[in-house]
Formats: structure tokens, C-alpha cells, sequence
């Protein structure tokens, strides 16, 4: 267990991570982390270990991943950290899968994006060119 010198209280944790209280508390409800203790005055103190699942958690968020699929993912490391279980190697390499094809999907969307971005922008050089020839 962590000596209380090394436990942060959920707004430090929240102020690190660029994460608000509320989403903290959240990921709380939704079994994805358990504050390591709590103060007599009920605050909740984060070990390194949550703080740990909170980046893995922020990192797989922009990869549309689920709270579900966040929670298997979490409950695959703690198999594997507790010992070599070849279902929870699976369920993690299967992650791993996973993850390269949204990322994947998502530099697709970003050269679909950049196309657009692009043409919008020589669209509108080119009527600006057309507005100040009118001009003279």
C-alpha cells in the first residue's frame, strides 16, 4: 500500500492529467478506477497505479474505444500483472489489433479532412481573386 505521501488527491490527478473532477469521478462510477483511499473527510487519494490507468484510459478515448472495452482492457492488464493467463494475452493482443486499425481509420478521416480543408481554402483564394479584379 502507498504511504499517504504518495497518494494525490482527485483535483492534482485531474490538473495533471488535463482531465476535469468530474470525468475522474466518472471513470470512478464506471468501475474503471478505485481511489486507493480516502481521507477522513471522504477526498479521495489516487496511487500511481490509477494514475497509470487514467493515461491508458485518456489514451484509448480518442480511439473510440468504449467504457466496456476500456474495462476489458483494464481487467486483461490486472490478469496478466497477477500472472500469465493466456485469455487475457489474447483479449490484449486483440487490443493491440484494435487500436492500429482505428488509427488506421482515423489517418484516413484526417487526409479526408486535409483534402477538404485544401480545397476550401483554394476556393476561397480563388473568389477573392475574382472579388478584387471586380473592384478595380
Amino acid at each position: 500500500m502507498a504511504s499517504r505521501k504518495d497518494l494525490h488527491q482527485i483535483g492534482e490527478v485531474a490538473d495533471e492529467l488535463g482531465l476535469s473532477l468530474r470525468t475522474v469521478r466518472y471513470y470512478e462510477e464506471m468501475g474503471l478506477i478505485t481511489p486507493a483511499e480516502r481521507t477522513e473527510g471522504g477526498f479521495r487519494l489516487y496511487s500511481d497505479d490509477e494514475i497509470e490507468r487514467l493515461v491508458l484510459i485518456k489514451e484509448m478515448k480518442p480511439l473510440g474505444f468504449t467504457v466496456q472495452e476500456m474495462r476489458a482492457l483494464l481487467d486483461a492488464q490486472d490478469t496478466l500483472s497477477a500472472g500469465h493467463d493466456a485469455d487475457a494475452l489474447d483479449a490484449l493482443k486483440g487490443f493491440a489489433t484494435a487500436a492500429k486499425q482505428k488509427i488506421d481509420e482515423l489517418r484516413e478521416q484526417l487526409a479526408r479532412a486535409e483534402k477538404f480543408s485544401r480545397a476550401l481554402e483554394r476556393e476561397t483564394r480563388r473568389h477573392g481573386r475574382a472579388k478584387q479584379g471586380t473592384r478595380t
